[in-house]
């Protein structure tokens, strides 16, 4: 089964990448030509997920899935949330992205947070949703060089690391993205099998 992931972000892509079984072959936007970046211009996870998902489809006639993920602070009443990769405006930029929320947090003592991934699939003419949350904290500064955006600055609960100091291995085990994909390549198996 070949399947678009709509995104152009190589570390997504490559987290991704090693968690689906070898029957299902995940091709790029790159692969297919797909040089449209599509804005997230919808207000909620699910609905900006289900944008990028259907504009392959309706494009390139392609089955294909897409996903969108948000930071959710308590204190901050879910913000960064949909807006995220584009907290400190744009062009999206981690680091001050993060700058930007450990400001904000400075005078909050309840520094707990989830991401959470929604990934809209978009197979044989049919739409399905799945989800995937990951509970933790905000550090106080930035602990480690591995993974991308927020990572180094979010510890997963039950963790004394960031997900900045993990592998991917140990990242995907327990990550939103990580859970979210877990669900959708157990629909995939049995959808294939």
């Amino acid at each position: 089964m070949k399947l678009v992931f709509s995104t152009n972000n190589n570390h997504k892509l490559k987290e991704v990448q090693e968690m689906l079984p070898n029957s299902i072959q995940l091709v790029s936007l790159k692969d297919i030509n797909c040089t449209e970046d599509v804005a997230e211009t919808e207000t909620t996870l699910q609905g900006n997920a289900a944008l990028k998902a259907n504009f392959i489809t309706q494009n390139f006639q392609l089955d294909s899935f897409a996903d969108d993920t948000g930071l959710e602070v308590a204190s901050l009443n879910g913000k960064p949330g949909v807006y995220s990769a584009r907290f400190a405006g744009e062009p999206s930029n981690a680091e001050k992205n993060m700058e930007k929320l450990l400001n904000e947090m400075t005078n909050f003592s309840d520094r707990s947070a989830q991401f959470r991934t929604v990934i809209c699939l978009n197979l044989d003419g049919n739409q399905y949703f799945f989800e995937g949350i990951c509970k933790g904290s905000i550090l106080t500064e930035k602990q480690g060089i591995e993974g991308f955006g927020y990572d180094p600055i979010f510890q997963p609960e039950g963790f004394q690391q960031s997900f900045a100091e993990m592998n991917s291995e140990e990242k995907n085990k327990i990550s939103h993205r990580g859970l979210a994909i877990e669900k959708l390549v157990a629909f995939l198996t049995n959808y294939v099998y």
